[in-house]
């Protein structure tokens, strides 16, 4: 019997007027003010906001030089509002640190993401949600606790950070920004929960990036979750999901050094800063020792550059259905694309880093773990 398939019509926008608020959002998405976009285009900004406020229409050179310069078809902006994703809504990792043309191109290829994922979902039964609201737990480490316990983790080490979460239907998908200040967020639409994840960063930092967005989807569901104390909890939520304080003092040497940090950091898949942190934070360093241990991190550039680094972590899910729309229904990344209405190089972005080989090529390289639990369309 079949596992799933898929429906694909190739759908075509049709004639329509254009639409002034996705000449805003192509403009986010590339990171340009209306007045950086007036500037390349040789207009007016006056004609720019104009056209963003529905005043008046541009004329059908004007929509081709849009077109053009933002890189987006000509029939991007004829299509309907896409639905964005409010700055509220989303737990950015470093908002002070961020601009508002990153946290905009960041919010703009999350609702890209969101349209795939829309797409993919009218035509595949993929894992329905199973993330619970833990916002009543006493403290963060006590929800991952609860957390382990309900996914039946126990004591554990997670193999593939990735795999956990689209098996508990969250949708994941990739930020393709190249910048520190951009690491990772997550939102919910509806009953779907959404984790968009930088690949740009180290694989440790990248998964516990995925366990930090776990925790505000389980913690902050209800509430705003930004500030420096929603970053806090997220931040020891992911520690103690990554790194059960159970197991950590069973595998742990009575003398701790950088070099025994690097041997048991293969065990948690975790950067050795995060290590230190949580061998510090379950009592097993002291305040010296930890201080001391920071230094030797910060010494041999162990930030940014990791010993002993990890795989990339990549999807289970994406690559499955990709595949089968290839070899079903003959449907090429193009495809995909066209009937979005962006580029191929758009959907990339989205894919980049969880989908690590060519998708018009055959099986993707996944790494290991159960194949994603997928069901046909009735």
């Amino acid at each position: 019997m079949e596992r799933f398939v898929s429906r694909f019509d190739g759908e075509h926008s049709g004639d329509r007027a254009f639409n002034p608020r996705r000449l805003t959002f192509a403009r986010e998405r590339r990171g340009l003010t209306k007045s950086k976009l007036a500037l390349v285009l040789k207009v007016d900004l006056r004609s720019i906001s104009a056209w963003e406020s529905g005043e008046f229409q541009p004329s059908t050179s004007s929509v081709e030089s849009l077109a053009a310069q933002l890189r987006f078809p000509l029939e991007f902006f004829f299509g309907d509002d896409i639905d964005r994703i409010s700055a509220e809504a989303a737990s950015f990792r470093s908002m002070a640190k961020m601009t508002a043309a990153q946290r905009d191109m960041a919010l703009t290829q999350g609702a890209l993401a969101r349209v795939l994922a829309a797409w993919l979902d009218s035509r595949f039964e993929l894992p329905a949600a199973d993330v619970p609201d833990l916002s009543q737990e006493s403290d963060p480490e006590a929800a991952a606790e609860s957390l382990r316990i309900m996914w039946g983790l126990g004591q554990l080490s997670i193999r593939n950070m990735v795999h956990l979460l689209e098996a508990k239907g969250v949708r994941v998908f990739s930020l393709g920004i190249d910048t520190r200040e951009v690491d990772a967020f997550s939102t919910w639409k509806g009953s779907t929960p959404f984790v968009f994840l930088n690949n740009f960063k180290t694989s440790e930092r990248s998964r516990f990036d995925a366990a930090h967005e776990l925790g505000h989807l389980v913690l902050h569901r209800h509430s705003s979750p930004n500030g420096r104390e929603a970053e806090r909890e997220a931040d020891r939520f992911a520690a103690a999901f990554l790194m059960p304080r159970g197991s950590v003092i069973a595998e742990s040497p009575r003398i701790i050094t950088l070099a025994s940090i690097i041997r048991l950091k293969a065990i948690w898949k975790v950067s050795v800063a995060a290590l230190n942190h949580r061998l510090h934070e379950v009592g097993l360093l002291t305040d010296w020792n930890y201080r001391n241990l920071c230094i030797q991190i910060a010494k041999h550039g162990y930030h940014t550059k990791e010993p002993e680094g990890i795989p990339r972590e990549t999807s289970l899910l994406l690559p499955e259905l990709l595949e089968h729309l290839r070899n079903e229904d003959g449907v090429r990344r193009t495809d995909i694309a066209r009937a979005l209405g962006i580029y191929a190089a758009e959907l990339d972005q989205v894919l980049f880093g969880l989908v690590m080989a060519g998708i018009e090529g055959g099986r993707q390289g996944q790494g290991t773990g159960n194949r994603a639990d997928l069901q046909r369309v009735k």
